[in-house]
């Protein structure tokens, strides 16, 4: 069964999201639609592309993924197809794509160029029905000019070295845990070169002596540091909001120190 995902900034209290949907199903009514989120924040690319990321790789390859979250400071964004890591993508060319991947694109698309759409509500008008003719078998190619470059966004990374991670807070998720940009491939790439020696991690005035596997490998408002499911450093409190709780926003930062042993 051919699968489009949809993510929006649109909410939940209009009619919105039931709009784009039914602009897919006009197109075939046996696509499966699956929800990621409408509950982005309005015009916030940075968090589109994280959820985004999270989770477009656990779908099928073939996948379509409409994304109608709009980048409010370049009005002049063309609207585009795009074929990456074998999923097809399409929404605006804001620079919220390129942070999906440091792939490059197999394909990259136009889909608004030759005859425009103008329309206040796009994701219905041309999101939708696109996407609903390319799961169904449509090629992208067949829908606008080729372009060979995506408007690009440089992600936030940690900084690694022998002694010390430095990373950032990049979000709070839905239970106030703070999750970072450190990532475990660069932990244990360290952590393994003496023997697994010593660390301690600090943020704020907060130090950390052992990363733990489980939430519940502490106790209830005690602090906890794991990597979760992404590989990601995460940060948060058991059974409380880290975020709140520990005073810890986005872009704050979080290091990861080593004592070499000699």
């Amino acid at each position: 069964m051919a699968i489009v995902t949809f993510l929006s900034d649109f909410g939940h209290s209009d009619h919105y999201v039931a709009a784009v949907k039914a602009s897919i199903l006009k197109e075939n009514p046996n696509i499966n639609i699956v929800d990621i989120s409408h509950d982005i924040s309005v015009g916030d690319i940075g968090h589109a592309a994280y959820v985004l990321d999270a989770i477009f790789r656990d779908f099928p390859e073939g996948t379509v993924h409409v994304i109608a979250v709009s980048n409010t400071v370049n009005r002049n964004a063309k609207n585009v197809a795009v074929k990456l890591e074998n999923h097809i993508f399409i929404g605006e060319d804001s620079g919220l794509i390129s942070l999906l991947s440091e792939d490059r694109p197999a394909a990259i698309v136009d889909i608004n160029g030759v005859k425009p759409v103008r329309s206040p509500f796009i994701a219905k008008t041309l999101y939708g029905p696109l996407a609903g003719k390319v799961a169904s078998g449509k090629d992208i190619q067949d829908f606008g000019k080729r372009l060979d470059e995506l408007e690009r966004l440089m992600p936030t990374r940690a900084k690694a070295t022998k002694k010390q991670i430095a990373g950032n807070i990049v979000r709070i998720d839905h239970y106030g845990n703070l999750i970072t940009n450190i990532m475990k491939t660069d932990f244990d790439a360290i952590w393994k070169i003496n023997d697994k020696f010593p660390y301690v991690v600090n943020f704020r005035r907060e130090k950390v002596l052992q990363l733990h596997n489980h939430y519940s490998d502490v106790g209830s408002g005690e602090c906890f540091v794991i990597f979760n499911s992404k590989g990601r450093l995460q940060i948060g409190i058991n059974q409380g909001r880290g975020a709140e709780l520990l005073g810890l926003m986005v872009g704050d930062q979080v290091f990861i120190d080593f004592t070499l042993e000699t």
